[in-house]
């Protein structure tokens, strides 16, 4: 199996977030990846280096202004008097969120407040210094794995952070800038006719489902917290099937709080179904290790094992695969999640 990981991804350092009126310390550290590259040595992975992609991965998902502003933002909000030591909102526009719009249109304000309001959908996404180069890394390290695959991979893994799939084509939000399982789904539709996204991090993957709500081609399955008790609580919803021609093309696939191994198992294996019917001939798995009982934000009770029935399912949907990494925050337990995902999925 190859992996795919670009140095520059530890450079993103986040400062603080907000969480339930608190300011916080940050969940997403760059200590997580040493955690997982150590579980890929443990089975002889070594990560390569992506090539350098530009933007082009990141404009097959993403607008053009709202990629303009991650790129700008923290040296423009620097300039600003008592600016603070990340780019954070202070304001925000009213939307109706139309299903219809693939994205809205470009704030129309050039003030680095109104964008981060505008841009920035919650308090979990500070930029800082290095925050535009860690993202745009990690798409290209999303690009790479894709296409490993297309050229005749099994599997490959994408080790990024920033995570992805809170990610709109037009908004960061949840610890989220640019959508990498996206990105990864659209290089693959290079190809193959039908590609379907399986999100098994205990978040809803909703930037993901916002970004094929209208679409045919992909089918997007997240099994997640129950938004009802859980981020991101507006979206997520098991009456969410898409619309115009992405209609019956999006599956959410909702928890309680507290559902373990089985309810998660149970889960994957609807999800499957639900793939092998749309037709799917590859797939991109959004990967995140925050259903683990052990995660400091999450309220699922996977174990540590448990995991490993998550890649043994994955295995047994038969797809060329792009594994992308998403969230997970426990740093003493994700490296050995991934070690029993990659047994499970590679069966050693």
């Amino acid at each position: 199996m190859r992996a795919f990981f670009h140095p520059d991804q530890r450079l993103h350092d986040p400062q603080q977030f907000m969480r339930v009126g608190r300011i916080r310390d940050p969940k997403d550290l760059p200590g997580r990846i040493d955690a997982l590259i150590g579980a890929l040595a443990a089975r002889g992975i070594a990560t390569e280096a992506p090539r350098d992609y530009g933007l082009a991965p990141a404009l097959t998902v993403h607008t053009r202004p709202y990629l303009d502003f991650l790129a700008s933002a923290y040296e423009r909000w620097r300039a600003l008097p008592e600016a603070g030591p990340e780019v954070l909102p202070n304001v925000s526009p009213y939307w109706n969120g139309r299903p219809d719009w693939p994205h809205r249109p470009a704030c129309r304000s050039r003030s680095v407040v109104a964008e981060a309001g505008y841009y920035l959908g919650d308090l979990a996404v500070p930029i800082g210094p290095d925050t535009w180069r860690s993202a745009l890394a990690s798409t290209h390290t999303a690009a790479a794995a894709a296409d490993a695959v297309l050229a005749g991979a099994p599997a490959a893994y994408a080790l990024c952070r920033p995570s992805g799939h809170h990610a709109r084509a037009d908004r960061a939000t949840g610890f989220c800038y640019l959508n990498n399982s996206a990105i990864a789904a659209e290089r693959l539709l290079s190809r193959h006719a039908r590609v379907a996204v399986l999100d098994v991090d205990a978040h809803h993957g909703d930037g993901t489902q916002e970004v094929f709500y209208r679409r045919a081609d992909v089918l997007t399955v997240s099994i997640h917290v129950d938004p009802n008790d859980y981020y991101p609580f507006y979206i997520g919803y098991a009456d969410e099937g898409g619309v115009g021609e992405g209609e019956g093309r999006n599956i959410n696939l909702p928890l309680a709080p507290g559902a373990a191994d089985a309810e998660f198992h149970a889960a994957v294996d609807r999800a499957a179904e639900r793939i092998g019917a749309f037709g799917a001939e590859a797939l991109v798995v959004a990967l995140g290790y925050d259903s683990h009982r052990e995660d400091p934000i999450g309220l699922l009770k996977v174990s540590t094992e448990g995991f490993r029935g998550i890649g043994e399912r994955v295995r047994a949907i038969g797809l060329p695969t792009v594994v992308v990494q998403e969230g997970g925050y426990q740093i003493s337990v994700i490296g050995d999640c991934l070690g029993q995902f990659l047994h499970g999925l590679l069966a050693r």
